[in-house]
């Protein structure tokens, strides 16, 4: 019984506790829209993947092409032809899915891009996100953007504006 009653008095001090801190949240997708260079970056980066798309995508018809005259000319061609035509295309292939692994793979010339243009805004986004909860004494800032794991949020707590602001935008 003593017991009980101690784990229930911890328990209502931890709850208490939890209960006074302070909480807000914002969100980083309305940050981002509101930074013209994280705009100009993302246009960037579209333009830069239609790009990489259309080259691929060139080298891909280029092989739809040679493989349809292989199979139209496969009848006429010797063994040796035919083996030589076949080992054209394989290899083609070959060529297109390593440059669509240069492009686009995880240490890709889009990735590595990405991370040259992007990464430099979140941080700045993050860093003022980090500020403004020490200096109000948030002890959890959450975002509202990466999900529906909110089901109501009061937009007194949102504190996005304040992060524009701290990083010199109006809004």
């Amino acid at each position: 019984m003593k017991k009980l009653g101690t784990t229930l008095i911890l328990s209502l001090v931890a709850i208490s506790f939890a209960l006074a801190q302070k909480y807000a949240f914002v969100d980083t997708d309305y940050i981002l829209s509101n930074i013209p260079s994280y705009k100009a970056a993302e246009g960037e980066l579209d333009k830069l993947s239609q790009q990489y798309e259309n080259e691929v995508k060139s080298i891909y018809e280029e092989i739809d092409k040679m493989y349809r005259e292989y199979q139209a000319e496969k009848v006429l061609l010797a063994d040796e032809m035919k083996s030589k035509r076949e080992e054209q295309i394989i290899s083609k292939e070959r060529e297109a899915k390593k440059l669509q692994n240069d492009y686009f793979g995880q240490e890709g010339l889009l990735y590595k891009k990405r991370q040259e243009l992007i990464k430099p805004i979140q941080d700045e986004v993050f860093n003022a996100v980090k500020e403004i909860a020490n200096e109000n004494g948030y002890a959890v800032i959450f975002d509202s953007a990466s999900g529906p794991t909110m089901l109501y949020t009061n937009p007194r707590y949102d504190v996005s504006d304040e992060v524009l602001q701290r990083l010199g935008y109006k809004n």
